[in-house]
């Protein structure tokens, strides 16, 4: 009986799976970053992304992502009357592999997709430059975090195989524990899908 059982259950869950939907494609976009800095003046830089996405499921779905991108910000210090103000720019290229859950509303050819979940980065490399008294003020500013933990949340449609994606990106841990700094980011994609 327990052998019948577990048959029926298998035979159930492989029916599921293969009628759940599967979609992979290619995707590319562009974002605009910042890394909050506690007491500083932040401001914007420009990044890219590009790499490949998965889509499982039929209305409710789970969408895993793995791409590379560029992020990061640039920020002045104010000076206060002393000698230790400047400013930072620094850039990262990561290694970005977001695990989404979304739901989907319309039909396959033509619907509107809400999405969130956590994203993993792994600092691939750091471009940073610092102007020399804030070098010598803060030598371990630039020491930043390789592996760090966010979350996504955003907005797509689906045009048949073309995919469209609004998202923000936080921060859930710093990428430099001393001075508070976060990523912080919004961007776009355009995604084709191949299967």
């Amino acid at each position: 009986m327990k052998k019948y059982m577990l048959s029926i259950a298998a035979m159930l869950l492989l029916s599921i799976a293969a009628k759940a939907q599967f979609t992979l494609g290619l995707k590319g976009g562009m974002n605009i970053s910042k890394i909050n800095t506690d007491n500083v003046s932040e401001s914007t830089v420009t990044g890219y992304q590009f790499g490949a996405f998965a889509r499982i499921g039929n209305g409710l779905y789970l969408q895993p992502e793995m791409y590379v991108g560029s992020k990061g910000g640039q920020f002045n210090f104010d000076s206060n009357g002393t000698n230790t103000g400047g400013s930072a720019k620094v850039r990262f290229t990561s290694l970005d592999v977001p695990l989404l859950l979304g739901k989907s509303f319309g039909a396959k050819s033509l619907n509107f997709r809400i999405m969130a979940g956590p994203i993993y980065s792994y600092i691939l490399n750091t471009d940073q430059s610092f102007s020399d008294n804030l070098s010598a003020a803060y030598r371990d500013l630039g020491n930043y975090d390789r592996s760090t933990l966010g979350y996504q949340a955003g907005a797509g449609i689906d045009l048949g195989n073309i995919s469209l994606d609004a998202r923000y990106e936080g921060g859930l841990t710093q990428i430099n524990q001393k001075y508070g700094q976060r990523q912080n980011l919004w961007h776009i994609s355009l995604g084709f899908k191949i299967l």
